[in-house]
C-alpha cells in the first residue's frame, strides 16, 4: 500500500488532501498523490468515508491502481514507501490504517468516525 511519512507530524498515512473547488474528488486525489509520493494513480471506487468527530473533517477513501511513478520524499512527506499489510498495521494509527483495510474488502463503502487516531 502506498504510504507517506508525514513531514509535520511523523505519523504514517494514506497520502490525501482537501479538495480544491475547482476540482472533483477524484481528481483531487490524484492530484495530491502524485504531489505527495510521485505516483501517478487512477481512482478506482470509493471505498470510505470518514470523519475525524474532533476537527470536523470528512475523508473520502479510494481504492486506486498505480500508473507510473516512484515513491519520493515531498513537501509534505518526510518519505513515500510502499507498504505491507503488516507494516501499515505497524506504523498507521488506527484511524488511519483502517481506511487502507477497508479498501481491500469487497463489501464498501464504509462510513466511520474517529478522534484522528482512534476510531470511536
Amino acid at each position: 500500500m502506498l504510504a507517506i511519512q508525514r513531514e509535520d507530524d511523523g505519523r504514517w498515512v494514506p497520502p490525501g488532501g482537501v479538495v480544491e473547488l475547482d476540482e472533483t474528488p477524484d481528481h483531487a486525489g490524484i492530484r495530491e498523490v502524485l504531489e505527495e509520493t510521485g505516483i501517478q494513480i487512477e481512482p478506482d471506487v470509493l471505498t470510505g468515508v470518514y470523519k475525524n468527530m474532533v476537527l470536523g473533517v470528512v475523508s473520502l477513501t479510494y481504492q486506486c491502481h498505480p500508473i507510473s511513478g516512484e515513491p519520493r520524499p515531498s513537501d509534505e512527506a518526510l518519505q513515500s514507501a510502499w507498504l505491507t499489510l503488516d507494516e501499515v498495521k505497524d506504523r498507521m494509527p488506527e484511524a488511519r490504517a483502517i481506511r487502507v483495510f477497508d479498501a481491500l474488502r469487497s463489501d464498501s463503502p464504509f462510513v466511520r468516525v474517529h478522534d484522528g487516531s482512534r476510531l470511536l
